[in-house]
């Protein structure tokens, strides 16, 4: 009997908006619950917290994906100086906005961040089998403003070292590094697989990379193509990739071809950027589409192609749904 798919999401979901003005813990456990509940009703086999913990509802825009990190952690100033403004309108070297989540002013450090006091938080709260999802250390290198490390790799491995020793606690029964940059910047790729790897290599159960074109409201960020990637991809130490496609076409899937074997695939399969409800017929199309390119034994995991923030938990939930469906009605379980 063929291996089943499983269904689960990217990380992050719609934030409740009765958790915005009231963020207690007793307050964040109800919507922790309640996220993992809606989840665990549309079929999924594995879920996630929908990433409420790094929720900031003085800063939501970003939904915490470098902002908690960058706000914990040694060495990174959050708060902008009108000097370090009048510097960067001269010296734009960074590539990036004046306004990044924090500015590199010292050697990085574990400061306060406790992502396994987090998972410990949140893994009681549901049976279901849990991911735990991090942004990855190339994407918080190239979010933050560097202005302290002579190469923005030096600081990639030094988020990577603060990574691994805490991604080193967490038990749960996948850990996904999130990696949202590197599409934009494919010459980082050697530099960028040693400090994934070294944060890879010390996560206890399995372990997934989610690679995407960037999705801030409702648009993707970066242009790329996947055949760019794939040796960077293949290597990663890692046991499967999270890949956005739905939004893209799945055009480019034969470059997979060569992808090492060893790596099995999470394709996306739900457009995150559009409201429209996918049709379980369409999810089902897209899997057998897959299977046919690629063979019956890569797709191990089929899910949005990103976090679900910035959509309408009415929209979320009936997404989430139509993916089990598909996905069953592909296998002959509908």
């Amino acid at each position: 009997m063929a291996q089943r798919i499983k269904a689960t999401v990217v990380g992050s979901y719609p934030v409740p908006s009765w958790l915005v003005g009231n963020t207690s813990r007793l307050v964040l456990r109800d919507a922790v619950m309640a996220v993992m509940k809606a989840q665990e009703l549309a079929g999924l086999d594995l879920i996630t917290d929908g990433e409420l913990m790094r929720f900031d509802p003085s800063h939501p825009e970003t939904n915490g994906m470098v902002d908690y990190f960058a706000s914990q952690m040694d060495g990174i100033r959050k708060h902008f100086a009108l000097s370090d403004f009048d510097r960067f309108r001269s010296d734009r070297i960074s590539g990036h906005p004046l306004l990044t989540a924090g500015m590199v002013v010292g050697k990085i450090g574990e400061g306060t961040l406790n992502l396994p006091k987090d998972y410990e938080f949140v893994s009681p709260l549901t049976k279901l089998p849990l991911k735990f999802t991090c942004t990855g250390p190339h994407m918080l290198a190239r979010l933050l403003t560097n202005c302290f490390y002579g190469d923005v790799a030096d600081l990639a491995m030094d988020i990577a070292s603060v990574l691994r020793r805490q991604m080193a606690m967490i038990e749960a029964e996948m850990v996904q590094l999130d990696e949202a940059s590197i599409v934009g910047y494919p010459e980082d790729a050697p530099w960028a697989a040693e400090a994934i790897n070294h944060v890879l290599d010390g996560i206890l159960n399995e372990k997934a990379v989610h690679v995407c074109f960037g999705n801030y409201g409702g648009q993707p960020i970066l242009r790329g193509f996947w055949r760019d990637l794939v040796p960077f991809l293949n290597s990663l130490r890692t046991d499967h990739l999270v890949l956005e496609f739905a939004r893209r076409g799945y055009d480019e899937l034969p470059v997979f071809t060569d992808l090492n074997p060893k790596i099995a695939l999470g394709i996306g399969l739900i457009d995150i950027k559009d409201n429209e409800v996918e049709s379980p017929d369409l999810v089902a199309s897209r899997i057998e589409h897959i299977v046919k390119t690629l063979g019956p034994e890569r797709l191990r995991y089929v899910h949005p192609d990103c976090g679900f923030w910035m959509l309408q938990r009415s929209v979320v939930d009936r997404k989430m749904q139509t993916l089990v469906a598909g996905r069953d009605l592909f296998e002959g379980r509908g």
